[in-house]
């Protein structure tokens, strides 16, 4: 079952302990793609032509003399958060590893390139031609590569070919800096008139989570668009081939905690915009080829920056452009809800973090407790209006018995007696509702956040993994048993429904929080056992109220 799924099932069963508890006393009251006209080979995009464009001749190689046979070489880039591996065919990277982040699916670090397969290849086209730029073998400088330590300045790797016969060059200048996973890229090619490049995403991220089968279903591709917002699109959902319209801020490739990220260059005018994202379909499940199409200037220049790197909402909201919601957070309708909320969250959690040098767990379970803190007072405000509706039950039900056959007029003396005993009819409901929003915001930020990868913790090994023994799944069920125990034995209700309730909804929670990351669940379970003292205090209250009903009767009512 998929997460949100079971959160959602969660959410609801929730919602109904909450509605039942108050029922029991209850006041009567986009255009489809073209056809493909011939085959594509898997992890190539089929370029839509611009307006007026005629389809280009994939064999007119003529334009930079491409064919070049010299060998394969590579060349490395590294610097403290990254190590690029660069080809001299069409200065594309054959390997990106994240020094800060260890992969799960093989030995070392993550690797975002999967095995065989090329990010940042270009191809280069005019009017009815195109050029694969990984056909050309440029020269590199410097050639024994880059290595960048903490306080060092920008390089630059510079990838040059001149046609010896023609004259013609391309350039393509990468500048990396030791710390920030954004990479600016510079390059040149011959002037020519309706020119534009497509920069290779290349099929998806490599795997690098133990759960293989989550990684995949989190593998997407999503664009900025500068009047619709944000788009995305699971790859395994590509079954033909797709275009997202530009003009684009930035477009991506993502898994569930890294991505790639093309982004226009700094300048303005044709260098401020992406014009688009094609995606193919290719022969490997839950994969599509993804290119980035940009214009390219009169006199043949053009720019874009690349974030190659791990979804750290700090990271890449730095980097501007709403980039921070390449991962978007929950379900798309709950989006403008919560979305506030996240950014608190992530705030408070790298605080807690950074400032008073917590470990995340207990990171984790402090914000359990302040989060029970703070909704202190809406539970005691709930709990009590349950209390003074339970209080006024019997004289509702005399309502009910003496007007049975005339329902205006029931409702009419039962609202009656709730206003004279001010009693609110939603007071039980309402104030549990409110700060659903963050508790939702605060179930899909633990589920993803990367903060959590790889964290151990006691018999923990991972924070963003399942309890391997599940230990925590059980004990949030013991604690929300317990939680509800306390509440039925101050209410002494005999009603099955309620009991039947107190124990049949920890089973289904546990079942729920089975799989799900350990942190998520540690966090639930602090909250659970905070709430543990102000359950017993409002037990108290109501057996204090228990022994009568100070309300008077309603006596003979017109």
């Amino acid at each position: 079952m998929k997460t949100g799924l079971r959160f959602f099932l969660a959410m609801l069963l929730m919602l109904v302990v909450i509605i039942v508890t108050n029922m029991l006393f209850p006041p009567i009251v986009p255009d489809p793609p073209p056809e493909q006209t011939e085959p594509v080979e898997a992890g190539q995009v089929e370029v839509e032509p611009e307006p007026g464009f005629a389809e280009p001749d994939r064999e007119a190689g003529g334009l930079l003399g491409v064919g070049d046979e010299r060998r394969e070489s590579l060349v490395t880039v590294e610097t403290p958060l990254y190590t690029i591996t660069f080809s001299n065919h069409g200065a594309a990277a054959r390997s990106i590893r994240l020094s800060g982040h260890m992969s799960f699916a093989r030995d070392g670090a993550v690797e975002l390139v999967p095995d065989g397969a090329t990010v940042l290849a270009g191809t280069w086209r005019v009017g009815t031609e195109e050029v694969d730029l990984t056909r050309i073998a440029y020269e590199i400088s410097p050639a024994d590569g880059i290595r960048l330590s903490e306080g060092t300045g920008p390089r630059t790797l510079t990838f040059r070919y001149e046609n010896p016969t023609q004259g013609v060059v391309s350039e393509i200048r990468y500048t990396f800096s030791p710390d920030s996973y954004l990479v600016t890229v510079e390059g040149r090619l011959p002037a020519r008139e309706r020119a534009a490049l497509f920069v290779d995403l290349g099929v998806g991220l490599a795997i690098n989570e133990l759960k293989e089968a989550e990684d995949r279903r989190a593998m997407a591709f999503s664009g900025n668009h500068f009047g619709d917002g944000i788009r995305a699109r699971p790859l395994r959902s590509v079954r033909e081939r797709e275009a997202m319209e530009g003009p684009l801020r930035w477009a991506a490739v993502k898994s569930k905690y890294f991505v790639e990220v093309i982004l226009p260059g700094t300048g303005t005018g044709e260098h401020g915009f992406l014009s688009g994202v094609r995606a193919e379909p290719v022969a490997e499940r839950d994969r599509a080829a993804v290119s980035v199409g940009m214009p390219i200037l009169a006199d043949g220049s053009y720019a874009y920056r690349a974030y190659l790197g791990p979804i750290e909402p700090e990271l890449l909201a730095a980097v501007g452009d709403d980039l921070q919601e390449v991962n978007p957070v929950g379900f798309a309708f709950l989006r403008p809800i919560i979305r506030p909320f996240v950014g608190i969250i992530h705030w408070t959690v790298n605080t807690l973090h950074d400032r008073f040098n917590l470990g995340y767990a207990w990171v984790l379970i402090v914000i359990g407790i302040l989060v029970r803190v703070l909704l202190w007072p809406l539970n005691q405000r709930a709990m009590r209006s349950q209390m003074k509706m339970q209080a006024v039950q019997p004289l509702a039900m005399d309502i009910r018995t003496k007007f049975a056959d005339n329902p205006q007029k029931m409702n009419q003396e039962t609202m009656k007696l709730y206003k004279e005993h001010k009693v609110n009819p939603l007071g039980g409901c309402l104030p549990l509702l409110i700060p659903w929003p963050v508790l939702i915001a605060l179930f899909f930020v633990f589920q993803n956040t990367i903060q959590l990868r790889g964290v151990p913790f006691l018999w923990l090994p991972d924070l963003s993994a399942p309890d391997p023994i599940f230990i925590l799944p059980i004990f949030l069920g013991a604690s929300m048993f317990l939680l509800q125990f306390i509440s039925m034995r101050a209410m002494a209700t005999t009603n099955p429904q309620m009991k039947m309730m107190m124990y049949i909804l920890p089973i289904v929670m546990v079942v729920i929080f089975w799989r799900l990351a350990s942190g998520l669940n540690l966090y639930y379970a602090a909250f659970n056992v905070a709430t543990i003292p102000q359950q017993i205090l409002i037990a108290r209250e109501r057996k204090k109220a228990a022994p009568g009903v100070s309300a008077p009767a309603p006596g003979p009512r017109r």
